[in-house]
């Protein structure tokens, strides 16, 4: 009786996201054994995270580069598909959201209407005008390589979901999906040095979501050319820092990603000593980690540490996949989910356009 009690209380204290001395809930006071499932009622919920926004134009961080007047046009002439999210990577990442729970959960609340907006979004006249505009002169570089990620794991989850809707959307996408797949294959050999940060660029995440997409896809050659490139920058690391992680506006963990794609890459034998080589300590049965702990959600920097949780408990769930003497680390994973969850529902625009994605991946990481 005591134990519910005591979830009961957890969960009353996650939900009011108090502070103490000035500061989010400590880790310590965070329960290790509460696993966070993705249910029914939760995929309703998420799901309005993406619906707010993804015909939502304004505000919108463009990062464009301009060629002339010419250029300077509204977010939903330049970007038709994937115009709204307050930026072209969390548009893209918000239809992956809506597609995944719709792939989950096909009872989800609306569906049919979901469908009809990804359908008016990802329509096949919308994505040959985002082909172009990575044709453009000045852009060929656009979102590399956060934004690529996404649009293969967006493609991805389409070519896995079993439903008339997934065919069209999946055929509306792969010009610009081939087109993602062509720049990867073409900058792969150009990047002489990884980008190892907790922000966009970071090139292990990027290359996980892209090989992802590569074995689901069966693409031998994007597959052949991002081992690699990843086994040349990362097969002989040693002793990561996570003592210096997280910076103050990370979203991704420079450790633990690259410790996640190596585990795509290596077979398991080789992976245990890659490992154990690269972060020694995660073998350790009382290891810890202390949370991202936000200060202040209504700034878009500072937000991106409820991020950084969501991907340390994927990258941890990843790790510790088909390795017993990992099992610890799930329960620092649940930590994770279990201390940024509550608050991204009525979270402020800063978080609530990109962090509905962070979380659903994160949490179908724990059943994965």
């Amino acid at each position: 009786m005591k134990k519910y009690i005591s979830i009961l209380v957890l969960v009353i204290i996650l939900g009011c996201n108090k502070t103490k001395e000035g500061h989010q809930i400590a880790t310590s006071e965070i329960k290790q054994d509460i696993v966070p499932i993705l249910n029914l009622e939760q995929a309703n919920k998420l799901a309005n995270l993406p619906l707010h926004c993804i015909n939502t134009e304004y505000p919108n961080r463009l990062s464009q580069t301009l060629g002339g007047d010419e250029d300077l046009k509204s977010p939903t002439q330049l970007h038709p598909a994937f115009y709204g999210c307050f930026d072209w990577h969390s548009s893209v990442h918000g239809h992956w959201s809506l597609v995944s729970l719709l792939k989950s959960f096909p009872e989800i609340d609306n569906a049919d209407a979901i469908k009809h907006k990804l359908l008016n979004n990802i329509s096949k006249e919308n994505i040959e005008a985002e082909v172009a505009y990575f044709d453009g002169k000045h852009n060929k570089s656009y979102e590399r390589t956060y934004g690529w990620a996404w649009l293969l794991k967006l493609a991805e989850e389409l070519h896995t979901w079993d439903d008339k809707t997934a065919r069209q959307l999946e055929t509306n996408l792969q010009p610009l999906t081939d087109l993602i797949v062509e720049k990867y294959i073409e900058f792969l050999p150009k990047l002489n040095y990884p980008m190892r940060v907790g922000t966009h660029s970071n090139t292990a995440f990027g290359l996980s979501f892209a090989y992802d997409y590569a074995k689901t896809l069966h693409n031998e050659t994007l597959k052949k050319a991002i081992k690699e490139r990843a086994l040349y920058f990362f097969k002989n690391d040693e002793d990561c820092p996570m003592l210096w992680e997280p910076s103050g506006s990370d979203f991704l963990s420079p450790c633990l990603e690259e410790a996640a794609l190596m585990k795509r890459l290596l077979l398991i034998e080789d992976y245990k000593v890659w490992l154990n080589d690269f972060l020694p300590q995660l073998k350790a049965k009382k290891y810890s980690l202390e949370v991202g702990v936000v200060s202040d959600r209504t700034d878009g920097h500072l937000v991106h540490l409820d991020g950084v949780n969501f991907s340390r408990a994927w990258s941890l769930n990843k790790i510790t996949k088909d390795l017993p003497d990992y099992n610890h680390l799930k329960s620092i994973a649940n930590q994770h989910i279990n201390y940024s969850l509550p608050s991204i529902f009525d979270d402020s625009y800063e978080g609530g356009h990109w962090l509905g994605s962070f979380a659903i991946y994160a949490l179908n990481s724990t059943t994965d």
